[in-house]
């Protein structure tokens, strides 16, 4: 009897092995049509990696095929759906920080950095401590590797300094820095500066020798001054096109050396208000897709209603039915309320790239440009955050996403 317990026993336990392996198994291989040529390819995921990437005759589902690609990576969100990483009076915290990111995730949005803008001292100081607390929440699964400040380093003048408040706007401050990188965990990856300011130049220089990502933006640079400060280490221009006045010199402007500079990415914001689609034809014309950005500017008004609301400072932000975020009191933009998926959509449009070029600057170039070396592409040994998704008339239609090998969203869920 004891051997015939035992070796029922064993035959139980060796079904139930089976059923696990097979149930994983099914869990863990994922089918679609892959972004760089479209061909059906089967992916295996195990421990949060890609395993294999193997091409197959047909997909399983012909009825309704999904593109496959890597997560989308953005670099600039100020914060999303009702969500601020920017404002002050205590309103972020660790479920603001989740919510956001789950929010993101269903725009196929896996990886980001939360975007702090210029503001008092002890906002950011604040800010950057709740972040950091947050950032090993094993419920964020890696989403945000680190964190971009945009200001309060940038040119004080009107429409250079965009929708930045002038009170807090001033010159390159290294001792102030450090204790916004201390408070952030010295998980600042990136920073957005005017060149042209006192001690800009050396201030990239440290940076630089610390890994930290310098970016030129909001600032009315001169060719020599854009120039030096790429020689120093500034490596992209932010959001090219705006955080620049309305009213500027045909010729002597910052946008023909930011362009002209071979060295310099780009990011541009193609939500369809920040650029007009020659801007974005011509500047996508001049750095291809191997220095171009897709970014969002995405903003806590994003996913809300049309209507009016208040920032920080309780100036009027007006979001319009077509989805445009208005800064009345400047007559200039106040971010978006659009994500990068958006983007990827408008750009295609556009410029006529494909959608492996439009995913290559919404994941594979920010990836390179961070050292995220584990995300941005498919390939064995990267991480599983993918995305499964239609092509919509206006963004992606995001109908799974995977982030490190988990099914964070379903649609049809």
């Amino acid at each position: 009897m004891r051997y015939f317990l035992e070796n029922l026993f064993q035959k139980l336990l060796a079904i139930i092995l089976m059923v696990t392996i097979n149930v994983s198994y099914a869990q863990t291989r994922i089918e679609g049509l892959l972004y760089l040529d479209n061909n059906p390819v089967s992916l295996e995921i195990k421990d949060g990696k890609i395993l294999s990437v193997q091409p197959i005759d047909k997909l399983s589902d012909e009825r309704h095929p999904l593109f496959i690609a890597p997560g989308l990576i953005d670099n600039q969100v100020n914060g999303f759906a009702g969500v601020s990483f920017c404002f002050g009076g205590g309103e972020l915290n660790k479920e603001g920080i989740l919510k956001a990111t789950r929010e993101l995730w269903k725009k196929g949005v896996t990886t980001y950095l939360p975007t702090l803008t210029t503001n008092n001292k002890d906002v950011l100081l604040c800010n950057f401590a709740l972040l950091a607390d947050s950032k090993n929440n094993e419920a964020l699964l890696g989403s945000i590797p680190g964190y971009h400040l945009e200001g309060p380093y940038i040119s004080p003048e009107d429409g250079y300094r965009g929708a930045h408040p002038l009170k807090y706007v001033h010159k390159p401050d290294w001792k102030e820095f450090m204790e916004f990188y201390e408070a952030s965990g010295r998980n600042i990856l990136t920073i957005t500066i005017a060149p042209e300011l006192e001690g800009a130049m050396e201030f990239i220089r440290k940076c630089t020798a610390m890994g930290i990502t310098v970016a030129i933006g909001h600032h009315n640079a001169p060719k020599a001054i854009i120039d030096e400060a790429v020689m120093n280490g500034a490596k992209i221009a932010t959001h090219l096109g705006n955080g620049c006045a309305n009213m500027i010199n045909r010729h002597n402007n910052p946008l023909w050396p930011q362009l002209a500079n071979d060295r310099l990415m780009a990011s541009l914001i193609c939500d369809g208000f920040h650029l007009r689609d020659e801007e974005i034809a011509v500047f996508y014309k001049v750095k291809g897709p191997e220095k171009t950005i897709i970014t969002s500017d995405v903003t806590s008004f994003a996913a809300l209603p049309p209507g009016e609301y208040k920032n920080e400072e309780g100036e009027t932000i007006e979001l319009t039915k077509e989805g445009m975020l208005r800064y009345p009191a400047q007559n200039v933009l106040y971010g978006s309320a659009s994500p990068i998926s958006r983007g990827v959509i408008h750009i295609m449009k556009v410029t006529g790239c494909s959608l492996g070029e439009a995913i290559q600057m919404a994941s594979t170039n920010p990836a390179r440009l961070y050292g995220l070396t584990d995300r941005g592409s498919i390939e064995p040994g990267k991480r599983a955050d993918l995305i499964l998704f239609e092509l919509g008339d206006s963004e992606l239609t995001i109908r799974k996403t995977f982030v490190a090998g988990n099914l964070v969203y379903d649609s049809s869920k």
